[in-house]
């Protein structure tokens, strides 16, 4: 592996994230307090910049830019993920939002799994999951004394920086990091073939940094809309409608309340939510179209059809269910049915009421939204309508097959053939999940012998998915913070593998990615002279 360029694009990312931890830290000094402030952005600010500028000054060569390869740009999206997490977990754990070095009487283990929350609510935002752990049972500002709505009572620009994680994270951040790499690298196609495993990138410019551009400002321009809405129309309050804004059009979750959405009880905010929430769900690319009015695109788009579909069925099926049970008259089932399949299937993890005691129905439809997502090119999470499609497809055109031996078909998408290449890496991406989602239910059985079936799948659905909220003792109602630190630190791997789309994060376990590329010219050297040396002895 040539790690001067994981260096070259690991580096860039830690410098770019200095920029959003300086407006952490200016937010901070205005909402809360300047020795807050200092204390909890500074080290976080100086070890990204420090650690960026030294990689980028010690271990890049001077033809960095011409050696990028799919395998090191694979391996560098996977390891500026866990980079970026461990930076941003600082401020929640020097700030006291977890225990932390600067709590009063604190003991180690306490800090220790300070810690470890920090990190988990860190990976949790920056991979748009949405499960948190901040609660009484582990926050300091709701342990001193007793607060009814432990999340808003944490300091403003700490909740700020939560909210900023999942923003960042929803397009990405390599995406984000294209468009300083683009000058540097000269294009930067691997990069995003990496942040967005499988056929599901267009390209929407003839260069990656166009396309990146016009991606984050399509981004920037809805985040910004719902904000406006939010406060003109859903009379929010300022705070509250920035940090919804930043943390919905990312399909994250956060929210400054511990009832999420259902502490406003506004049938208006959760209508507006609704609509940003639908429109994270689909490819940005279908977005772009129709702002191009090219409707044709859009509306012929075959997971475009798909996507709406699975959701009507499901709002409608859920509604029902709400309303024969009843738990909810007619109206209200509808509004509850809308809101939750959208917040689910979506991945966004919003939450206006607790669905744990409604039909095992309900729990089953949520499930297989967990499982499913969204559309692929989109910030939501799941396996993706497309690869599911595709999926069936090909055990359809198999099938077909075994009745006529002869025929010839093409899987095709949208009247397009699909490359074979494409199609293995879809159905690997699937065994590949299958397989992590078995191993990950008898990890988390051990890990939380306590716990149900129920609870189990769908904690690890939940994660894979980065839904957030799950089934069980995990629902809407209640945090993480009661599973053990090893639960924890296993569900951010799974986050982590999740928003990867397990492909390009499985790759850095691959012995052959960090094979030194000078030991492996040192043998080809070796077979040459061999074989250079054989061919003289037989001609003597």
């Amino acid at each position: 592996m040539r790690r001067d360029v994981v260096a070259l694009i690991v580096g860039w990312t830690l410098v770019a994230l200095c920029i959003p931890l300086f407006v952490a830290l200016m937010a901070t000094v205005f909402l809360d307090d300047w020795k807050l402030a200092i204390q909890a952005f500074l080290p976080s600010l100086m070890i990204s910049g420090i650690w960026g500028v030294l990689m980028l000054r010690g271990w890049v060569r001077s033809d960095t830019d011409e050696r990028l390869r799919d395998r090191e740009a694979f391996a560098a999206v996977a390891l500026c993920w866990p980079a970026v997490v461990a930076i941003g977990a600082l401020p929640f754990w020097l700030s006291g939002v977890f225990i932390g070095p600067f709590t009063d009487d604190a003991q180690l283990i306490d800090i220790l799994r300070g810690g470890v929350n920090s990190w988990f609510e860190s990976m949790s935002g920056f991979t748009t999951t949405g499960a948190t752990v901040i609660d009484d049972t582990m926050s300091p500002a709701c342990m001193v004394a007793v607060v009814e709505d432990c999340i808003n009572s944490q300091p403003r620009g700490l909740l700020l920086w939560r909210s900023l994680t999942q923003w960042l994270g929803g397009m990405g951040i390599i995406m984000l990091g294209m468009l300083l790499l683009a000058r540097v690298l000269g294009g930067g196609m691997s990069l995003a073939r990496a942040e967005l495993t499988g056929p599901s990138l267009s390209r929407l410019r003839p260069r990656i940094k166009e396309t990146a551009l016009l991606l984050w400002a399509i981004y920037l321009g809805l985040t910004l809309l719902e904000m406006i809405l939010l406060f003109f129309v859903g009379d929010m309050n300022i705070f509250d409608s920035i940090n919804h804004g930043l943390t919905t059009m990312p399909s994250g979750g956060f929210s400054t309340h511990d009832d999420s959405i259902g502490y406003f009880d506004s049938v208006t905010i959760e209508l507006i939510i609704v609509m940003f929430m639908i429109l994270t769900g689909i490819n940005f690319s279908l977005l772009y179209f129709l702002t191009r009015r090219q409707w044709g695109k859009v509306f012929q788009d075959e997971e475009f059809k798909w996507y709406f579909s699975i959701l009507f069925v499901a709002i409608v099926s859920c509604a029902l269910a709400l309303s024969l049970s009843g738990m909810a008259g007619h109206a209200d089932s509808v509004r509850k049915a809308l809101f939750q399949i959208v917040s689910i299937g979506t991945s966004t993890g919003y939450s206006s009421t607790d669905w744990v005691p409604w039909p095992v129905f309900t729990h089953i439809l949520l499930f297989f939204l967990m499982v499913v997502g969204a559309s692929a090119g989109s910030t939501s999470g799941g396996l993706k309508i497309l690869r599911i499609n595709l999926s069936l497809k090909v055990a359809g055109r198999e099938l077909e097959r075994i009745a006529t031996p002869n025929q010839v078909k093409t899987i095709r998408m949208n009247g397009e053939p699909i490359e074979s290449d494409n199609i293995a890496l879809v159905i690997g991406m699937l065994i590949v999940w299958v397989g992590l989602f078995i191993i990950s239910t008898l990890v988390m059985a051990v890990l939380m012998p306590d716990s149900d079936f129920i609870t189990i799948i769908s904690v690890i659905a939940s994660s894979l998915g980065n839904t957030g909220p799950a089934l069980g003792a995990y629902g809407p109602s209640a945090t993480w913070a009661s599973m053990s630190s090893l639960a924890l630190l296993w569900t951010s791997i799974l986050m982590w593998f999740g928003r990867l789309e397990l492909l390009t994060a499985l790759i850095l376990m691959h012995p052959r990615t960090w094979r030194s590329e000078e030991k492996s010219e040192e043998k080809l050297t070796r077979r040459a002279l061999k074989a250079f040396k054989d061919l003289f002895g037989k001609e003597e």
